[in-house]
């Protein structure tokens, strides 16, 4: 038709949002999206390969993943039945707004994860911010107030907290959980690097969802698979609404892999763990460095005496990519994805060379 305009026809509320489109910047140091910096074990693609057949590329995969459930269930101490695995966390955030529906009322503690409050914008949900306080914990007695008063369906929590790097302790997630009729979603995306679970809490509260993923401590970003935990009956919910076959058998079969040779990341988790608190330490004694924000994730949140958008330009000038969190919910700051050690002495020479 001669005068078609999509804009007409899609909805209304959609103008507000952006698509994600990520600049790429080729032949860069990597440090700006919370990725494991090391590749891949050998010994972890010799499996994944041995598994690989053509049935892998011309059949369907199972639609409940129940091998990988068994080895997540004897990972997380959850039974098979209250573990749903989805492409990526996105894909299980996605789906648990969509069960509450347009219009539900969504309670996102922020500055956090952005996706939280973009999916609920996708789904037509009503997400409202509540702050953190000024050190970036929860104010758990104004989350309970607003998610009472707003009457919401949810409530989006990380912890460790991308991009601040601290956690909420689990006695003030028990204390939610009791007080509000609504989904607790925890996302302990980076809780393999630091802070203690929220998975005991799941025998006592019927309301709480736990998300996980393999695309940082475990290294499968590429293949974005990630898994949630809940009671059976919210999982039976979230069925309802999953896609079929979500997850390919490729990821299915590489987490597997994975969970299967869990000493081999154990090491290098401690690697990164050890990392961060050089890389925190030595940010420290940078005297242009306004701030250093303790972590126990996989990064570091920081602020210089520069202007955030200036440092990060003239870094990856030095082909030294970060992240630039330069925004009113957080103004001047960056964050810096814990590399490899080489790669972390790079970041640091270029950061001192920028500075001065």
């Amino acid at each position: 038709m001669k005068n078609f305009a999509i804009e007409k026809l899609v909805r209304k509320d959609l103008s507000q949002l952006t698509p994600y489109e990520p600049e790429v910047h080729p032949g860069v140091v990597k440090l700006d999206a919370n990725e494991n910096p090391f590749d891949m074990p050998e010994e972890v693609l010799r499996a994944i390969n041995l598994k690989l057949n053509t049935g892998v590329f011309t059949r369907y995969p199972d639609p409940l993943a129940a091998e990988l459930r068994q080895k997540l269930s004897g990972y997380t101490g959850v039974k098979p039945e209250e573990i749903l695995v989805g492409s990526g966390s996105d894909e299980l955030i996605l789906n648990i707004i969509q069960i509450l529906g347009p219009g539900a009322p969504i309670a996102v503690v922020t500055p956090t994860f952005s996706m939280y409050w973009v999916h609920s914008l996708v789904v037509g949900a009503k997400p409202l911010a509540v702050p953190r306080r000024q050190d970036f914990s929860v104010d758990i007695e104004e989350l309970i107030r607003v998610t009472e008063n707003q009457n919401c369906k949810a409530v989006f929590l990380c912890s460790p907290n991308n991009p601040t790097g601290n956690t909420t302790p689990p006695e003030d997630l028990a204390e939610l959980l009791k007080r509000v009729n609504a989904l607790v979603i925890v996302d302990e995306a980076y809780i393999e690097f630091g802070g203690e679970t929220a998975v005991p809490l799941l025998q006592e509260y019927a309301n709480l969802v736990i998300l996980r993923t393999f695309s940082k401590a475990f290294g499968l970003a590429g293949l974005r698979t990630g898994y949630l935990l809940a009671a059976k009956e919210v999982v039976g919910q979230l069925l309802k609404v999953q896609q079929p076959f979500n997850l390919n058998n490729y990821s299915q079969i590489a987490a597997a892999a994975v969970m299967e040779h869990l000493p081999l990341f154990q090491s290098r988790i401690n690697l990164i763990i050890e990392e961060r608190e050089i890389l925190f330490n030595e940010l420290k004694k940078i005297p242009e460095v306004s701030a250093v924000y303790p972590s126990l994730a996989n990064y570091i949140m920081f602020k210089t005496q520069k202007p955030a958008d200036r440092v990060f330009k003239e870094l990856l000038e030095k082909k030294i990519l970060i992240r630039n969190l330069n925004s009113p919910q957080l103004p001047e700051c960056l964050r810096i994805s814990v590399g490899t050690p080489e790669e972390n002495k790079l970041f640091l020479k270029g950061l001192r060379e920028v500075l001065s």
